[in-house]
């Protein structure tokens, strides 16, 4: 059954069988998870709104239009912009309820930033940097490289999950990518270019971003 596109799968859940739903989950709920933290943060609410976003899709199963039933790729996209834009709707809920989040990030990645020192980084420490000057950007910009680097999602479907202009996407890609660099030279004690660099490098887990669909 991993095997299976998308569209058969929810097929097989419409029929009863809950093994579909749990490979749809497992399929889908790391890119989703990413996106959710990108705008909540990590306090643990990105889980739930993760988990609503899949009751829903099991209170109200997508159905694929004719025109992209049989091409795996297209089912694939389409669910998972409509649980990304799920996602997305719920988190801006929470948000509208949790005004002192921002605050409350802000305070938490000054205080750890301040103690990071610049020579014996490890990978995780980088990594745990890396996270911590995503969060300090605007929520705009952090969704948006969230969704660029970690889900490699093309400023297309970036713009149809957050309703900006795909314009607009490549532009917040670009600042976010500068302050990103910004906040990371104290750490890694480089140039910027090269920061920004190897910041891409870390949140793309390794992998190259220069395949990423535009």
């Amino acid at each position: 059954m991993d095997e299976a596109s998308d569209g058969q799968l929810l097929d097989a859940f419409q029929r009863g069988d809950s093994n579909a739903l749990a490979v749809l989950i497992a399929r889908h709920q790391s890119a989703l998870l990413r996106h959710a933290r990108s705008l909540l943060g990590g306090d643990g609410s990105h889980e739930d709104v993760v988990q609503e976003a899949f009751m829903k899709l099991v209170q109200r199963p997508l159905e694929l239009p004719a025109e992209v039933r049989g091409d795996a790729a297209a089912e694939r996209a389409l669910l998972s912009s409509w649980l990304h834009k799920v996602v997305r709707n719920q988190a801006m809920d929470t948000i509208r309820a949790e005004e002192r989040r921002k605050h409350r990030e802000e305070r938490a990645a000054a205080a750890e930033v301040a103690g990071v020192e610049a020579s014996g980084i490890d990978e995780h420490d980088t990594r745990a940097a890396v996270e911590r000057g995503l969060q300090k950007l605007p929520p705009d910009q952090r969704e948006v490289l969230v969704l660029r680097l970690l889900s490699e999602k093309s400023y297309r479907e970036i713009a149809e999950i957050t309703g900006k202009k795909v314009g607009t996407v490549g532009w917040l890609v670009s600042v976010g990518l500068r302050s990103l660099s910004q906040e990371l030279a104290p750490f890694f004690g480089a140039e910027r270019s090269g920061v920004q660099g190897a910041a891409v490098g870390i949140a793309a887990g390794g992998q190259s971003v220069q395949g990423v669909r535009s």
